[in-house]
């Protein structure tokens, strides 16, 4: 009974409690990230997982309920009750990480993703909704917002739309993949639509700004060039768009592919379709970003190369990656992409790289 006593009277204040928690749960994030799937040699339930890690949301939802209502009014709880409640979140963290690595691997890499990124967002909150309760003071109109909207919350309440399986998985990657690609096609078109080369020449004069620089190379006009395209950049959007439009396309028709041909045991074969047509978005952001005014050619030249190649490599791995993708040459797919290669041929040639631009 002293012993107990004495523990208590050591006890760390309210407020330190949920510091001392906020950075162990940001501990565990590097663990989760790279954290291997649990070993077992038991046969895999999928229903069983999906209720546990369902049950396991709602349990740190609840959680993170609690601990908002008790700290943002005042007085704020005990060291004896806060210590209470620190010990339930951690346990309902702990507990919905334990979930996760109960899914292995042969369920599929892309469904372990976005499992993965789902934890990784609930624990994020968590320790974001701690961090803001010890910022903001208590009785705030912010922390009568907690409850109802924290980041914590929001992502518990993502964990039912998981894709249950590495095909629908599959699918949902591709989706974005093709969304993303069509918004910058689309974004880009209607730049180019928009475009004025002369626009800003009136309003530079009349701004009197230096109508004399040895940058234009012409005497009298003024320079524009770092928010209009000239006709030499005007000339590297074309094949640009050609290539960002067949990307839009070749994604379009291996998602088709995948939804009418893939089949759920099929789970490797899924894995590497999306991560072939994951490095296709990064790529078509880069390029995009580097024909916006002022244009750096070297830039963009470097970036047509790095995305065709991708392109190509995407196409070949698609070919050989499995034998229900032998349907792949049906999609013609090397035909999207043939415009494009040409035009890249075009835009690379010394006659238009010749100006100082490389």
């Amino acid at each position: 009974m002293a012993s107990s006593t004495t523990a208590t009277l050591f006890l760390a204040p309210p407020l330190e409690q949920l510091r001392h928690l906020s950075e162990e749960l940001r501990s565990l994030l590097p663990r989760v990230r790279v954290g291997e799937a649990q070993e077992t040699t038991e046969e895999f339930n999928r229903e069983m997982f999906w209720r546990r890690l369902n049950e396991a949301a709602v349990k740190v939802s609840g959680e993170a309920t609690v601990l908002t209502t008790l700290f943002s009014k005042l007085p704020l709880p005990s060291p004896q009750e806060t210590q209470r409640i620190c010990e339930q979140v951690h346990v309902a963290i702990e507990e919905i990480i334990a979930v996760y690595y109960s899914l292995p691997k042969d369920q599929g890499i892309t469904l372990r993703k976005l499992v993965r990124n789902a934890t990784l967002d609930i624990v994020d909150g968590m320790a974001q909704l701690l961090e803001v309760l010890l910022t903001v003071p208590s009785q705030s109109t912010e922390n009568g917002d907690l409850i109802s909207c924290n980041s914590v919350s929001v992502a518990c309440q993502q964990v039912p739309e998981i894709p249950k399986d590495n095909k629908a998985a599959a699918l949902l990657m591709l989706t974005k993949s093709v969304d993303f690609v069509k918004d910058a096609h689309e974004e880009m078109e209607q730049a180019v639509e928009e475009c004025d080369p002369y626009s800003g020449l009136l309003s530079d004069s009349e701004d009197g700004s230096d109508s004399h620089s040895d940058e234009d190379g012409v005497l009298g006009l003024p320079s524009n060039r770092d928010s209009h395209w000239s006709e030499e950049d005007q000339a590297l959007i074309t094949p640009c768009l050609a290539l960002v439009r067949a990307s839009r396309a070749s994604l379009k028709k291996i998602r088709i592919l995948v939804a009418e041909n893939g089949k759920k045991d099929q789970v490797a074969q899924l894995d590497d379709i999306v991560d072939i047509s994951d490095e296709i978005s990064p790529s078509v952001d880069d390029l995009v970003l580097s024909i916006y005014p002022p244009v750096c050619h070297l830039t963009v030249r470097i970036n047509l190369n790095v995305y065709l190649l991708r392109g190509q490599k995407m196409l070949s791995s698609l070919c050989h990656s499995s034998d229900y993708l032998e349907t792949v040459h049906s999609l013609n797919l090397e035909l999207v992409w043939q415009p494009a290669s040409s035009a890249i041929s075009l835009s690379l040639s010394p006659q238009l790289w010749g100006h100082g631009h490389a």
